[in-house]
């Protein structure tokens, strides 16, 4: 996918920002049925059912007008969901203020960390661990997504 992913971005952040949607990632799999392209939208509020299927279908269509991608392939539209995986720094800005897990090394060693994203630097981020302020190095983060949360999670974290 890479000889066209950026060819997909393009296409999706044109359509999205017209329907004032964003796209969060594009991801490619291989499943049983063959190459699968999945595009996740969001916007303040969620996406809903209705935005994805009407994305999906003018997606489809500027997909085949071009005619790039070379091989069969099936395309997928959803959102990211309420747990989503951080993987850009622009994934953790939307991110502040939410409850975070983050797996990262220090000194050799793995570690778990789960908190409430505080800041996000050009080259690190804070999380709130109890009443403890972890400053993690991006480049040591292995994994990193949101956590379901409600009023109670964050005074018991």
């Amino acid at each position: 996918m890479e000889r066209y992913r950026s060819k997909v971005e393009d296409i999706s952040k044109k359509i999205a920002a017209e329907m004032h949607l964003a796209v969060y990632d594009i991801e490619e799999k291989t499943t049983a049925k063959g190459k699968v392209i999945v595009v996740f939208l969001t916007k303040i509020g969620g996406v809903n059912l209705d935005e994805c299927a009407v994305f999906s279908r003018k997606l489809s269509e500027e997909l085949d007008s071009f005619d790039f991608i070379p091989e069969r392939y099936f395309l997928e539209v959803s959102s990211p969901g309420i747990e989503r995986p951080l993987k850009l720094k622009s994934h953790y800005l939307t991110a502040i203020n939410e409850l975070v897990e983050i797996v990262w090394d220090k000194d050799k060693t793995r570690l778990t960390t789960k908190g409430w994203l505080q800041e996000v630097n050009p080259d690190d981020i804070v999380v709130k661990d109890k009443e403890e302020l972890i400053q993690i190095p991006i480049p040591a983060i292995h994994k990193a997504k949101t956590c379901f949360s409600n009023d109670r999670t964050r005074e018991q974290i």
